[in-house]
């Protein structure tokens, strides 16, 4: 039964990231944004309604940083469809489990009480990884995600830190890895499909619209559209998945950077901008006629949103 159950998850997973119908007139558009650009970059489109995609370089393996925090969100939903945790369980944290950097978690006194609902609050909107790595481990390591990850169909989406047997792997990419064609498929099962029970797939819907890190390809979409996503920042690598509800359909995509040659914070670096300028496109694109003029330089101090 168990091999029956995988077999149609991988069949569902092919189904998803299998060849669509390219639409060449979107890709001419984007691939200016990639002339000269400063390190490798990936893009994957796809407009849910028609099913047309766009594939530049979305087979290519990056570092997840803080996008991996999509899968561990799936195995704490996993755990609690079995019963094995609850959602507004109370937990109790300890020093052990700083992560040291600006998280609001690592604040809190060893011996403190905090909700199970509220760290995955901290990790999915603030990017909190003192919260992120606890529940890393609550949702049974890196070892028992990678396992659901394969048991869905999907080769490429790792973890990689404090993963037996990953090491290596985490030497190239870091805490995960995935292509931008493998991180919007996930996206996209988590809105169609029943990977967890309705109610649970509403609290994962819920939580993805929550993102704090809105300054980068969410600035290019007007704010009363509702959009579920994740970003991901170390030094070299600026990343972003977002699935927007678009009043004509909702459509979906990944932009993924690795080996930048500007590794600074500010919000001119590249890879922030190409975010930014993509999602941007998009929204002309499949949105022409909507009345909105957004910012598209952000300007302030320099980011600190480093999650290796």
């Amino acid at each position: 039964m168990r091999a029956v159950t995988c077999l149609i998850s991988c069949l569902l997973c092919c189904t998803i990231v299998a060849a669509q119908p390219a639409d060449k007139k979107l890709e001419a558009r984007i691939r200016p944004l990639l002339e000269n650009f400063p390190g490798d970059a990936g893009i994957y489109v796809k407009n849910l309604r028609s099913g047309k995609t766009v594939n530049i370089a979305a087979d290519t393996v990056f570092p997840t940083a803080s996008m991996i925090k999509i899968p561990i969100l799936l195995g704490i939903m996993k755990k609690l469809e079995k019963g094995e945790l609850y959602y507004h369980q109370q937990l109790v944290y300890k020093d052990s489990l700083l992560y040291e950097g600006e998280d609001l978690l690592g604040s809190f006194k060893s011996g403190e009480k905090i909700e199970l609902s509220k760290l995955l609050l901290l990790m999915a909107s603030m990017s909190d990884n003192t919260a992120s790595l606890w529940l890393q481990s609550l949702a049974g390591g890196g070892i028992r995600i990678n396992q659901l990850l394969d048991s869905l169909g999907f080769v490429s989406t790792r973890m990689n830190s404090r993963t037996t047997g990953r090491e290596a792997f985490r030497n190239i990419y870091g805490w995960g890895q995935t292509s931008p064609k493998e991180m919007s498929a996930l996206l996209e099962r988590i809105y169609r499909d029943a990977l967890v029970n309705d109610t649970l797939k509403d609290r994962m819907l819920r939580t993805l619209s929550r993102n704090y890190w809105d300054e980068e390809a969410l600035s290019q979409i007007p704010p009363e559209i509702q959009t579920f996503s994740k970003n991901g920042a170390v030094d070299a690598s600026r990343s972003e998945t977002v699935l927007v509800m678009a009043p004509h359909g909702p459509y979906l995509f990944t932009v993924m950077t690795k080996n930048l040659s500007d590794t600074t914070w500010q919000s001119n670096n590249p890879g922030w901008i190409l975010a930014r300028k993509l999602s941007r496109l998009l929204w002309e694109y499949f949105e022409p006629g909507y009345q909105w003029s957004p910012v598209m330089e952000v300007t302030g101090n320099p980011r600190t949103d480093r999650h290796d």
